[in-house]
């Protein structure tokens, strides 16, 4: 069954990627994949290429991949491990997850009919580049940094664009 679930995942997202995004297989292992986004030029990221890896366990699609940043990166959601707080990735987590489950992602439902059930990629990478332009500050990995972007937010643009251009570019 993931076997199955992860090549038209592939399908899918060779068919119509996410613009700024890909992903795919690292090698021959279907389980394993690395996946590429582009900073978005209306944030502190900006000119960077962050990678990621993507693991998917042997009983996926009814447990979620685990998604790391590979590349460091200043944002209040993700942690120096590369670990990301995104609620998709763990209590929003559903096998059937379709686009038009959340509403902060309604805007590319349309979009998400061109696939069939298999959109979780498409989701995690439109979310992921979302989460760069408009992080969470009260759902926090990282506290610190969380509470420098509320309380003092050119200082932590300015440290983003100091980190993507030291590690991402």
């Amino acid at each position: 069954m993931a076997l199955k679930r992860i090549n038209k995942e592939l399908t899918d997202l060779g068919r119509d990627p996410p613009s700024s995004c890909s992903a795919g297989p690292i090698g021959d292992d279907l389980f394993h994949w690395q996946a590429t986004i582009m900073g978005p030029g209306d944030s502190p990221y900006s000119g960077g290429v962050f990678f990621l890896a993507i693991h998917f366990p042997t009983d996926y699609p009814f447990k979620p991949p685990k998604v790391n940043f590979t590349t460091r990166i200043y944002h209040p959601n993700i942690n120096s491990n590369g670990s990301i707080c995104l609620d998709i990735l763990r209590d929003q987590w559903s096998p059937a997850l379709t686009i038009s489950k959340g509403k902060k992602h309604a805007h590319y439902e349309a979009r998400a009919r061109l696939f069939t059930d298999s959109v979780f990629l498409f989701i995690v990478l439109l979310s992921i580049c979302s989460m760069l332009t408009d992080p969470n500050p009260d759902d926090p990995l990282v506290p610190e940094i969380a509470h420098v972007y509320k309380t003092d937010r050119s200082r932590y643009e300015a440290t983003a664009r100091e980190w993507t251009r030291k590690y991402a570019i």
